[in-house]
């Protein structure tokens, strides 16, 4: 398997790539392990001691579970897998606090947590409006979790497609029309004939414009051979750790299937 980096824009926490020699097999397999069993921490308890907000607890605890926390992956485990046995200890939850009257906004940024590393990835995420008087005072436990028992554990997003194939014949009798039809300005024109632009050439989508506007001239396909792979992160993890991360999970789930197979 040969991989050809696309993109890789860590200010957007954004990567694209092509596996070339694959199948959408391996590639559902990549994108799937990613998405469901590489952990990240996120809010599971919260113990309120004052909430006057216009909110229900219940309702700003989902807020809160639903933020995006830093995750130091190598610091903390799984509660089922730490030596405390799920009971809670330093090594498989970390505790925040917040206190706040009101009026104002309560903010992310306004979480405090007992490990300085772990912080909340967009600090401007707004949890309640407090009016005048009005007090919200809590502590929250983060744990280590996966997104295929919560969505607010899950990394990121991931998707692929298949490599575009474009096949263009000679003479086009209506050359604009068929770049002016396209929406992702896959075509260009060169002394009036139609080329693919190779800078856009993998943002085709295969919808078909070009073939209506000039059906006995450009043909579409897709290679069952090249899978285009995209992967963006919510913050919690880098897209790198993310795909790292999930290589070794796959890995150890090959190894303990092996060694069931031959016990």
């Amino acid at each position: 398997m040969e991989i050809t980096i696309l993109e890789n824009k860590k200010k957007y926490n954004r990567v694209s790539f092509i596996l070339k020699d694959t199948s959408s097999v391996f590639a559902n397999m990549l994108r799937r392990v990613i998405m469901d069993e590489v952990p990240t921490l996120a809010i599971e308890n919260v113990e309120f001691r004052k909430n006057t907000s216009v909110l229900y607890d219940e309702i700003i605890a989902h807020r809160l579970g639903l933020i995006p926390l830093v995750t130091d992956i190598d610091s903390y485990k799984l509660p089922d897998e730490c030596t405390c046995k799920g009971e809670g200890c330093s090594q498989c939850q970390v505790s925040f606090s917040l206190k706040a009257k009101g009026p104002g906004m309560v903010y992310a940024s306004e979480l405090v947590p007992k490990d300085p590393k772990i912080l909340p990835v967009f600090p401007k995420t707004p949890i309640v409006n407090l009016g005048k008087g009005q007090v919200l005072e809590f502590e929250a436990i983060a744990v280590l979790g996966k997104g295929k028992n919560h969505a607010k554990w899950s990394p990121g997003t991931v998707y692929y497609k298949y490599r575009p194939q474009i096949e263009l014949a000679k003479g086009i009798p209506n050359p604009k029309e068929v770049v002016q039809s396209c929406p992702v300005d896959v075509f260009d024109l060169k002394n009036n004939q139609v080329i693919v632009n190779k800078d856009n050439e993998l943002r085709c989508h295969l919808c078909g414009n070009c073939v209506d506007v000039a059906p006995n001239h450009i043909k579409l396909n897709e290679s069952d051979k090249e899978v285009v792979f995209f992967v963006e992160s919510w913050g919690q993890l880098s897209p790198k750790e993310m795909v790292e991360r999930s290589l070794e999970i796959f890995k150890k789930k090959l190894d303990d299937f092996c060694a069931q197979l031959n016990a």
